[in-house]
């Protein structure tokens, strides 16, 4: 199991765990009111569970297996912990009646059992998940363009933030996101997979929002997985690209890597949904609960995404393991070798 540890050497926690927990907090509570006003979004209450095969769950890569169980007291039933909330929010926002402009957000736990643990992944997720209704019109790369430079904005005034209270923590993040497609980036750098793509562009530029993750780049490859029934990854953009989605990373200077700290996008139309489903193989989903209520007119169109919070507090308060920032399971190996290399789990 150690091989999937990065152990940076001579790493030494800037904060011992009380005052770790301390900062966690205030970050916290710093970032998601900067959120909530930002982007004009009302906090709503989030399940732990949902019920299975209606498709409210989210499929992530499309190979993840839920934790479900049954349940006693509803026949029949098979409850799904959430992976997360993706599908969710966008039911909620059509049956809480937001406006264009307006959205939500939620404090997001989920279980991944199926996860690689490693510095960055752990099986407990817990993120804000946020979603906000568009207008037509706003499904445009500049209109998610401007989402992310707002998101990137509340980034860099949380780090000024954690600086200002801790200033052991010394500001990193650049002025300026840079954006990339993903298809540009396969083409900047042809010879290397994708994961060390990221690594080169973001030792160079610090914070980048990459384009288009989910679609085809123009080989037949793609840069990483999207399941195909929330973000939009394949409508046409211009210039042989298509896609509206992305992530936002860093880059990580614990780690020495590439970081990712938000996965988000504007979400499928109903074209988009039908054009996803064939290219994946798997139109028999458009019959289940919540795909039939998309492609009836049901949900309103919108963006969203989720923003990893024990990855949020792990970056800024320079933590070597997200464990750090976090209450979660670990392998007995790891645990023993975090503790030798200075990384206290919580």
């Amino acid at each position: 199991m150690n091989h999937n540890l990065i152990l940076p050497r001579n790493y030494r926690p800037l904060l011992g765990v009380k005052e770790t927990e301390r900062a966690i907090k205030d970050l916290k509570d710093f970032f998601e009111l900067n959120l909530a006003t930002e982007l004009n979004l009302s906090r709503v209450t989030a399940p732990l569970f949902v019920k299975g095969g209606t498709g409210i769950n989210d499929d992530l890569n499309g190979i993840e297996q839920p934790v479900a169980f049954a349940v006693k007291g509803m026949p029949g039933v098979r409850a799904e912990i959430v992976q997360s909330l993706a599908k969710w929010k966008r039911m909620q926002l059509a049956d809480l009646g937001f406006e264009p402009g307006t959205g939500l957000y939620t404090d997001m736990n989920a279980v991944r059992p199926d996860e690689t643990l490693d510095n960055t992944h752990s099986i407990y997720v817990d993120q804000w998940d946020w979603e906000r209704v568009i207008a037509p019109d706003e499904r445009t790369v500049e209109f998610l363009k401007k989402i992310v430079r707002r998101i990137y904005a509340i980034l860099k005034r949380t780090e000024h933030f954690v600086f200002e209270r801790h200033p052991v923590f010394r500001p990193q993040l650049p002025e300026e996101i840079t954006f990339i497609h993903a298809a540009d980036l396969r083409m900047r750098y042809p010879n290397l997979t994708p994961r060390l793509r990221e690594q080169r562009l973001l030792r160079e530029c610090g914070a980048a929002f990459i384009i288009g993750i989910g679609g085809d780049l123009g080989d037949g490859s793609i840069h990483d997985g999207r399941a195909p029934d929330y973000d939009d990854w394949s409508t046409p953009t211009g210039r042989g690209r298509q896609g509206l989605n992305g992530d936002i990373l860093v880059w990580n200077p614990v780690l020495r890597k590439a970081f990712e700290l938000s996965s988000m996008g504007i979400r499928v139309d109903k074209k988009a949904l039908v054009r996803q489903l064939r290219i994946c193989g798997c139109e028999e989903r458009r019959h289940l609960v919540w795909h039939r209520r998309l492609l009836d007119d049901g949900m309103p169109l919108s963006v969203g995404g989720g923003i990893g919070q024990s990855r949020l507090c792990m970056y800024f308060l320079r933590k070597a393991h997200v464990g750090e920032t976090q209450a979660s399971l670990w392998p007995e190996e790891m645990i023993a070798t975090c503790r030798r290399h200075n990384m206290p789990l919580l």
